[in-house]
């Protein structure tokens, strides 16, 4: 048996959560005060995932970078691969808010879309 300790990001009570695992099994989940924080542990054990923000180069634009995000979380395994990516990424003036700067990052079906707006110079 083996116990795993974990801070739940679900809400903003950050709920310290005990697992008890029986090889790949969850035997029991203690500690959450709500039902996301169940749901959390179960995701993080099984399948995690996260939201990635970032930053891409802006060509002609009033700022030189845009700030970006995954339109849903991605693995988690691939996040520093999806950053590498964005590293390289250069968009042309004028960006509008939620509009799609990288279609399916990684074969994730995750579009990575800008956060803000930027004007042509």
């Amino acid at each position: 048996m083996k116990t795993v300790n974990l801070t739940c990001i679900g809400c903003p009570l950050g709920c310290a959560i005990t697992l008890e695992m029986n090889g790949d099994e969850i035997v029991s989940i203690t500690g959450n005060t709500c039902k996301i924080g169940e749901n959390h542990a179960r995701k993080e054990m099984t399948n995690p995932t996260r939201i990635v923000t970032s930053t891409v180069k802006v060509i002609g634009g009033r700022l030189p970078v845009v700030s970006v995000k995954t339109a849903a979380d991605i693995p988690k395994d691939k996040i520093f691969d999806c950053v590498r990516i964005l590293q390289s990424v250069e968009v042309a003036a004028p960006v509008c808010i939620g509009q799609a700067i990288v279609s399916d990052i990684l074969g994730t079906g995750v579009d990575i879309v800008a956060t803000r707006n930027v004007v042509c110079q």
